[in-house]
């Protein structure tokens, strides 16, 4: 047996958008009525339109759009494969496909088992039902015979928290209820392919975290494939091994998870050919100061290749519509998996950046030794006079900490966290 689970080749799909308007309605389908009258005044029509009379129809461009183009992909079976894109890549249109909810207008996909997917809260399930009865529902549309799904049933309820309300129809539930219990369904169902998309965002943290292990579980366990799209970067780098990077419909990068995921945050960005500084458009709109560039420093160099206990700084050059004394920098500095690793800002600082108010200037924040781990990091900046009106830029700004012997032994640092803890200096006293 082949040890792949899914294979997309090539495929594509075209949607069309505009089409041929009676003037002046704005009815999208009509009556049997309607339709009988438009037949027979389709004759007459035609004689206004070779007489050159203007007609009652307007025509609007009849145009299409490729939602996708050409992808093609691999998935093992057992894998948790991440799709990461900015919105409207194409991301839940080929989860789509991948599902069987729409067919491809080109290109083939191969499924290799049942598959369970978790595209939108609560699909599948009726509202007048109980929980109960959209379990068993839920579970037929995927496939399964009851008596798995009663094999399940307790465990499922159990995952989703709902024991109370199991028997409650789910028109009443919350948009969290109605997550939890359509994850478990689809979790708990005895399905080789489990998809998954950007849903966890409705639930609270502590219930991501629980539906990310079980997702683990189930690949790491069971061998089960899984699919799974999410803007969670950290999310993302944590579950899954390989990943693909989408924009307007293609694929434009495969790979390790860590690499799809630092050229996720390089799109967009004008990071100059040395990769230290990115240049930056003043935002839309009225704004009172705001970023010319920002630029990584290695050791007071401009350099976004570092290692591992060198010297971390950040430069700044911005301008402002009126002179400022104090403009307010912050930054954070994230891994390539989406955690938090540096956060800090001038707020605080006891005496203003500049004596004499300028129209423009640089401000340069030495972050010292960084214990940051060997990895791709990148650095948000918000700049402002105050917070209302500010400048604000997301992961703009990447660099690269590789790995050094800091300690002078054979030991290097675990890759597993993105801060590292410096050892600190130990007394040990013989008597307390």
């Amino acid at each position: 047996m082949s040890d792949i689970a899914i294979r997309a080749e090539n495929l594509g799909k075209q949607y069309r958008i505009g089409a041929l308007q009676q003037a002046g309605s704005h009815h999208s389908y009509k009556s049997l009525r309607d339709a009988i009258a438009d037949a027979a005044s389709a004759p007459f029509r035609a004689l206004r339109a070779l007489g050159g009379g203007s007609g009652v129809q307007k025509a609007t461009r009849d145009e299409t759009i490729w939602a996708l183009r050409d992808v093609s992909f691999e998935v093992k079976r057992g894998e948790i494969l991440g799709v990461v894109g900015a919105n409207g890549a194409g991301k839940s249109t080929l989860l789509k496909v991948m599902s069987r909810i729409t067919e491809p207008t080109v290109g083939r996909a191969e499924i290799h088992g049942r598959v369970g997917s978790l595209l939108e809260v609560g699909t599948g399930f009726h509202p007048e039902l109980t929980g109960r009865d959209n379990v068993f529902l839920n579970g037929a549309i995927l496939g399964m015979k009851r008596s798995e799904i009663a094999r399940n049933f307790d465990e499922i309820v159990a995952f989703a928290e709902v024991e109370r309300f199991i028997d409650t129809p789910v028109k009443h539930y919350s948009s969290g209820m109605y997550l939890r219990l359509a994850f478990a369904v689809a979790a708990y169902l005895e399905t080789e392919i489990l998809i998954v998309d950007e849903v966890l965002a409705v639930g609270d943290a502590s219930f991501q975290k629980k539906c990310l292990g079980k997702m683990q579980d189930v690949s790491s366990n069971h061998g089960r494939t899984v699919l799974f799209v999410s803007h969670n970067m950290a999310a993302i780098g944590s579950l899954c091994t390989n990943g693909l990077l989408m924009q307007n419909g293609t694929v434009i990068y495969s790979g390790l998870i860590e690499q799809v995921t630092a050229a996720y945050r390089n799109l967009g960005s004008e990071q100059d050919a040395e990769g230290h500084t990115v240049k930056l458009s003043p935002p839309p709109g009225r704004c009172d100061v705001w970023m010319e560039s920002v630029t990584v420093l290695c050791n007071g160099v401009p350099n976004a290749k570092l290692k591992i206990g060198d010297r971390l700084g950040l430069k700044v050059k911005f301008k402002s519509r009126e002179p400022i004394s104090r403009p307010g920098l912050g930054y954070l500095i994230r891994s390539s998996r989406g955690e938090d690793a540096v956060i800090a800002n001038n707020h605080f600082l006891p005496s203003p950046d500049f004596v004499e108010p300028v129209t423009e200037g640089t401000i340069i924040s030495d972050l010292g030794a960084i214990p940051l781990m060997a990895g791709s990091f990148s650095a948000s900046f918000w700049l402002c006079r105050d917070p209302a009106n500010q400048h604000h830029v997301e992961d703009v700004l990447n660099f690269e900490v590789e790995e050094r012997n800091i300690w002078g032994t054979e030991y290097m640092p675990t890759k597993s966290l993105s801060c590292l803890w410096w050892p600190a200096e130990f007394k040990f006293l013989t008597k307390g």
